[in-house]
């Protein structure tokens, strides 16, 4: 659990810095303290993107964070990374080096097969 800054918020989107929203935005990030989380998987990307659900919650299923916690189009309670480049970007600015490891997860052998992973 961190709590964001502006500074880390004006980094996070630099590419919305020319939108009306933008301070908006920052602000509602800056109202509590959030969870970030680091995800590694055969497909992780897509499948943390699949269970946050689309952006506006109003159009989200049931099941996903935001079709249960989120009716707004901003304030999508979530954050998932679009990309490898863009989650590498992302685990640098919200991670220092040392709250990063690798190791193998006991259940791994249970969550896929032989040749997925």
């Amino acid at each position: 659990m961190i709590q964001l800054t502006d500074k880390i918020l004006s980094e996070h989107y630099s590419h919305l810095s020319d939108k009306p929203f933008f301070q908006r935005v920052k602000d509602s990030m800056m109202t509590a303290p959030v969870i970030v989380c680091c995800y590694e998987g055969v497909d992780a990307i897509q499948v943390v993107r699949s269970l946050a659900g689309p952006t506006n919650g109003r159009l989200a299923a049931p099941g996903t964070i935001r079709g249960d916690f989120s009716m707004s189009f901003q304030e999508n309670i979530v954050h998932a990374s679009d990309s490898p480049e863009t989650a590498e970007a992302e685990l640098n600015r919200f991670f220092k080096p040392d709250e990063l490891f690798e190791y193998k997860q006991a259940t791994f052998d249970y969550l896929y097969a032989c040749d997925e992973f």
